[in-house]
């Protein structure tokens, strides 16, 4: 799949999956492609070993030496404890993350082929994924994701395309709406779904106070303004920002 979408030009940073899939096939076919993607990933705490200071260790066995040799750090942004370390990965360079969210608590590991990643920035991009999951949970509960029926492989590629405009629009919506969550989208729609933003509300206000000119000096409002306009650059800019906006 991922070599399918490389080929139709589709380009990325990183591919993104859970434990089930990071393993060394992946990362090895991640580092041989040439558009300078990475690799990151959910990893076991298993049995898979890792070259590190002249020796094979599975993962728990490097967070060990890693506690060991006071290389854990806590973060506070992050609130959990966490550290990182470089290792060889059957002849691939790769970065491990080793995190948890209290003293008394299980380590978690990210394995990356960014060796430049920190451990801030591995969290905040791998937690993109979450996304994916709430996509899948709420298409599924409301808007019948995977429900369709049909036995035509066309129809089932429809049908799940129609979900994510379905998605991609209630999402939208749901970011002028006070970020309610879909469920809420579903039984309450309001009259007013835009706020305006600064500009708008500026320019609503501008509009407003040119009406009450042209009444004052009993002049079209359109005239009015395009005398106004033709002698002042920045406000044919603000003029032009307000026909795109109700453009777009």
């Amino acid at each position: 799949m991922i070599k399918s979408a490389i080929d139709n030009g589709l380009r990325f940073d990183y591919v993104l999956v859970d434990s089930w899939f990071t393993c060394f096939e992946l990362v090895d076919f991640i580092k041989k492609r040439r558009i300078g993607c990475h690799l990151l990933g959910m990893a076991k705490m298993g049995k898979t070993k890792y070259f590190l200071k002249g020796k094979m260790l599975t993962a728990k066995e490097i967070i060990h030496l890693l506690r060991r040799t006071k290389k854990v750090k806590h973060s506070k942004q992050l609130c959990c404890y966490y550290s990182e370390v470089v290792v060889d990965f059957k002849g691939v360079p790769v970065k491990l993350f080793f995190c948890k969210t209290s003293r008394k608590g299980s380590w978690n590991m990210l394995l990356s082929t960014d060796l430049n990643l920190t451990f801030e920035q591995a969290y905040k991009i791998y937690s993109i994924r979450w996304t994916i999951e709430v996509f899948f949970k709420e298409s599924k509960q409301y808007l019948g994701l995977g429900k369709c029926e049909s036995q035509d492989f066309d129809a089932q590629i429809a049908s799940t395309t129609i979900t994510m405009i379905q998605y991609n629009l209630l999402s939208l919506s749901k970011r002028f709406t006070a970020y309610e969550s879909l469920g809420d989208l579903f039984r309450n729609t309001k009259a007013e779904t835009i706020q305006l933003t600064v500009a708008e509300q500026i320019w609503q206000l501008i509009v407003e106070i040119l009406q009450s000119l042209s009444e004052l000096f009993e002049i079209d409002v359109e005239t009015l303004m395009e005398k106004i306009t033709s002698d002042n650059e920045k406000f044919t800019i603000l003029l032009n920002y307000n026909a795109l906006s109700q453009a777009g």
